[in-house]
């Protein structure tokens, strides 16, 4: 098995069926990772430890999945120079708007890029990671120029199904 590229980190394992996507769109790109639960909150020193050894085992990319106060994207930034992608996880009184503005809402310094609340969430994550691994593979570029080709030409026909019904 490949040296993970990609470390995806989720706040609790009740994340998981959420986060899942994100680990099939990372497969079809044949793009290794790995998976862990890790508290921002109830294993702060894990969390830090797994930061900070993250580039020197090998990871390239984090993506942070956090529901709540949704601290863990940032705390991951806070101890890697690794680019950090959150994910905010719906659910809570708010339904998800305090962990999206918590994942959001980082001061200078400490990036973490943010993607939507819901099922797009976790799949576009992903793809940001394989386009920031692609920036040095050309395979990887290849493949996400062909990624992009299916999605236009489903637009097309989808398109021409509409039209077809209105004539």
């Amino acid at each position: 098995m490949k040296k993970p590229e990609v470390a995806i980190v989720m706040g609790s394992d009740s994340d998981w069926s959420i986060v899942k996507p994100a680990t099939e769109t990372l497969a079809q790109f044949n793009v290794s990772y790995e998976v862990r639960v890790i508290s921002a909150h109830r294993t702060p020193e894990v969390a830090s430890t797994y930061a900070k050894s993250a580039a020197r085992r090998g990871i390239k990319v984090i993506i942070a999945a956090a529901g709540g106060a949704a601290h863990l994207g940032g705390v991951l930034a806070g101890h890697t120079s690794l680019p950090v992608i959150g994910i905010p996880i719906k659910g809570g009184a708010l339904n998800g708007l305090d962990s999206l503005l918590a994942t959001l809402q980082m001061p200078s310094g400490i990036p973490v890029a943010t993607v939507t609340l819901g099922s797009a969430g976790p799949v576009n994550a992903a793809l940001f990671a394989v386009q920031i691994l692609a920036l040095g593979k050309p395979g990887l570029q290849k493949k996400l120029a062909q990624h992009k080709s299916r999605m236009k030409k489903k637009v097309y026909a989808g398109d021409a199904r509409v039209q077809k019904d209105l004539a």
